[in-house]
């Protein structure tokens, strides 16, 4: 096979998709996993395709989930940026839930030396966490969705039902400013609302890929958040509708 119609091969099986990774490429296709990065990196040039470590994604698709593996290292700055800011938000002594998306998880990774109570559903946050002194960890259980390592289901909407945090930090697959907060999974759409109402203050951590976009099912309105910490400076609509709903946006200054 020519690398033009391997590509156009890889080119059709991405936008099916949403995700792929190098090793089963190269096992498909028979040819080296060096090959198949190239491949991705001419794609990505024509911008098809994020490359990330192992793989690579696209962005677009109500329907687009893609594998925690793929998802923990893309835009890792982004997410780092997010945790930090977030850190504004969270006190000694409170009691937050983090979910399962890759940017709660570098926000676990910046809070493990703070004295707080944890909620989670996230198999990766918990692993995270567990190895903190200070920390009180309390995971949801349910049944474990490999791609996002996170228990959901009735089984965890059931588990989560005793619970309420003092704040819940909150991603989504896309974020709109017509129709709000959506997401690719109605099982997690579902625990992630229901979250949102045992939370005292909702903030969504999402990353500027993230805005302008709309997945297959709501999380919420922006009437349920509080605030909204994301990487890069948003557009004037977005400021717009923060100043209108009173709520708390948290962006990454640009560099000088």
């Amino acid at each position: 096979m020519l690398a033009i119609e391997r590509r156009a091969c890889i080119k059709e099986t991405i936008q099916e998709q949403k995700s792929v990774a190098v090793s089963d490429l190269a096992r498909r296709f028979d040819v080296t996993e060096e090959t198949i990065r190239r491949d991705l990196k001419v794609l990505e040039a024509q911008g098809v395709l994020t490359r990330t470590y192992g793989g690579a994604f696209i962005q677009g698709g109500a329907i687009n989930e893609v594998d925690v593996t793929l998802r923990e290292t893309s835009y890792v700055d982004a997410k780092r940026q997010i945790a930090a800011q977030c850190l504004q938000l969270i006190r000694n002594g409170d009691s937050i839930f983090l979910d399962s998306s890759t940017t709660a998880l570098e926000i676990a990774r910046a809070i493990r030396d703070m004295r707080l109570t944890v909620l989670t559903n996230s198999l990766l946050i918990a692993d995270v966490l567990s190895h903190s002194e200070s920390i009180r960890l309390q995971v949801i259980g349910g049944v474990l969705q490999p791609q996002s390592m996170s228990f959901l289901g009735e089984a965890a909407l059931a588990a989560l039902a005793p619970y309420y945090v003092d704040s819940a930090f909150v991603s989504c697959r896309s974020v709109s400013l017509d129709r709000g907060i959506t997401d690719s999974n109605e099982q997690s759409a579902a625990f992630r609302s229901d979250v949102i109402r045992r939370a005292g203050r909702v903030y969504l951590v999402a990353d500027h890929t993230k805005f302008g976009q709309t997945s297959f099912v709501q999380i919420c309105g922006f009437d349920a958040l509080a605030g909204i910490v994301t990487d890069q400076p948003l557009s004037a609509p977005w400021h717009w509708m923060a100043q209108e709903r009173k709520l708390l946006l948290l962006e990454n200054a640009p560099e000088a």
